[in-house]
């Protein structure tokens, strides 16, 4: 028989929700990051979605939850527990990965880079380097062998698009798209291109700063809310994977329930 499993990430800027029956991801959403929001608020939510998709009344095997907000990741835990009465897995200390961590603080690594660290390392032949492409640009690294050895973090785009609006008196908010040209022909096009190929060229730099570092050919998966923008305009990410993240999920869910046929 097949597992029902539910993951949850909670990401700075948005929370995505899949579905998974067996290894397959049948249903996923993204719905805004809100720490005011309450625990009702979120059951109410989290129901209508699965409404949706007549699952409201699904016995799930697992839940599985990962979070990089702190406050937000306890509501969502004693939501799951009170709406679906389902006691969720929290990726943390203590939970089991499958990846060795060779870092100064394992306990220090955000959640959510770990989840995209097993899912790639279960995907794909090691060496890789794992860039997510969200609020902040992240990079993890897995080497020869197969063990996640440290990373980078950097400004996301968004960061970046903010503190140019917030922080000058004359430059505009923009939409986050591709101008026609490198050089800009105007203020907004100018700051587009500043942001988008900035952003192309700090995750070409870095990559190629490792495998300079480590001697090593690395393949470099793209994950993230932003990974099919800056993607294209990238020399060195390979693949994009937009589910990598609720993959990892269920991987870590499997290996902590002890199944083989999930």
């Amino acid at each position: 028989m097949e597992s029902w499993v539910l993951v949850l990430n909670v990401g700075n800027s948005s929370i995505s929700i899949g579905v998974f029956s067996g290894a397959k991801l049948l249903h996923d959403w993204r719905v805004s990051t809100d720490i005011r929001r309450s625990e009702d608020e979120l059951g109410l939510l989290l129901k209508a979605l699965l409404r949706d998709v007549g699952l409201e009344t699904q016995t799930w095997s697992g839940v599985c939850v990962s979070s990089v907000v702190p406050p937000l990741g306890a509501v969502l835990v004693a939501t799951i527990r009170k709406y679906l009465d389902t006691e969720p897995l929290i990726v943390g200390p203590g939970v089991k990965t499958g990846l060795a961590i060779r870092s100064e603080n394992p306990r220090e690594i955000g959640a959510d880079r770990i989840v995209n660290a097993v899912a790639a390392a279960n995907k794909f032949d090691s060496p890789l380097i794992v860039v997510k492409l969200g609020t902040a640009t992240t990079f993890c690294v897995i080497d020869e062998t197969g063990d996640y050895v440290g990373g980078v973090i950097a400004p996301g785009v968004r960061l970046a698009a903010d503190a140019l609006y917030e922080r000058t008196a004359k430059l505009p908010r923009v939409e986050l798209a591709y101008p026609k040209h490198v050089v800009g022909k105007s203020t907004i096009s100018s700051i587009q291109s500043g942001l988008l190929y900035g952003a192309a060229g700090l995750v070409d730099g870095i990559v190629t700063r490792i495998s300079e570092e480590y001697a090593l050919d690395f393949t470099v998966i793209a994950t993230g809310g932003l990974a099919h923008l800056i993607s294209p305009a990238s020399y060195t990410i390979n693949i994009v994977e937009p589910y990598l993240t609720l993959e990892g999920l269920r991987l870590i869910w499997q290996r902590n329930a002890g199944t083989s046929n999930c």
